[in-house]
């Protein structure tokens, strides 16, 4: 691809029509999925972070569990299709099923949330998905139109860290109500989830804030907030950018064993509760 093709697609505005360039490699890509009759999807929210290991997908899971307690119909597509982390939150291990033609049906968990991802797809969890980048799209691309999500009230897409080829597909081909960037303290990420945010801008999707994971430490004696990763730099990039601060999550040992023990919907966290509501 052109130099001149590949910025025209990073620039992207899905009006082929009035696009100049030819033979584009993603104008097929760029129009929006259409999902399958049987599904009424109000809300889509992407979840996004600009590297792993920030906690995108417990901050995906806290706020499905979270919405489901309070009556809301929610469903998970997990889009990190290499690195799938949602079902071992929930303690998910079955495998998906069909009906035998064109579509998925999403596991359920007990409590009613619904959820797609390719963990759910292996003969083994620990077998690794060593495609290229056409493939995971399509998967992607499968478990939003062909999977049978019935009435939703909210679906989140667990999305993979970064801003390679899956993402560029989620945004160009999902119609997305909006995105959500989870970050940490740490300078690092913090420089790293800037190139997120500018991705995010560059294809006209809509920021709905960030939440900060792993903000701080509660003193078990006093209370007292101790931040291990120093000060945070999330006021600063939320005014550079114009963006909400939807919130800050503790970082707590006992809730990431829950998680590891698939025992995501069994925590209750105030601050997660906060972010509910200013999405809501």
């Amino acid at each position: 691809m052109s130099d001149v093709n590949e910025k025209n697609q990073t620039n992207c505005d899905n009006k082929c029509d009035a696009c100049d360039v030819e033979n584009c490699e993603g104008r097929s890509a760029i129009r929006k999925l259409e999902t399958n009759s049987l599904n009424h999807i109000k809300k889509i929210i992407g979840v996004i972070s600009g590297k792993g290991g920030v906690g995108k997908s417990y901050v995906t899971s806290l706020l499905a569990s979270s919405l489901n307690k309070k009556g809301y119909k929610v469903g998970i597509l997990d889009g990190d299709i290499c690195g799938p982390s949602i079902p071992k939150a929930f303690g998910v291990h079955e495998a998906l099923e069909g009906d035998g033609h064109s579509l998925i049906f999403p596991y359920e968990t007990e409590s009613g949330i619904k959820m797609v991802s390719s963990n759910l797809l292996l003969s083994k969890e620990t077998e690794p998905i060593i495609w290229r980048g056409t493939l995971i799209s399509s998967l992607l691309s499968q478990f939003y139109a062909d999977v049978l999500w019935g009435d939703l009230d909210y679906l989140f897409i667990d999305m993979p860290p970064g801003t390679g080829d899956i993402t560029l597909t989620s945004f160009q081909s999902l119609p997305l109500d909006g995105v959500i960037i989870v970050t940490t303290p740490q300078d690092l990420v913090s420089l790293i989830v800037e190139k997120q945010i500018n991705m995010a801008k560059m294809m006209n999707i809509n920021i709905l804030g960030i939440v900060e994971n792993m903000s701080y430490v509660s003193c078990p004696k006093c209370d007292e907030k101790i931040y291990l990763f120093g000060e945070s730099k999330l006021e600063e990039i939320a005014k550079e950018y114009d963006l909400n601060i939807l919130g800050r999550l503790p970082l707590i040992s006992s809730n990431a064993e829950k998680v590891d023990n698939g025992g995501v919907e069994m925590i209750n966290l105030p601050e997660i509760e906060e972010v509910v509501e200013k999405i809501k």
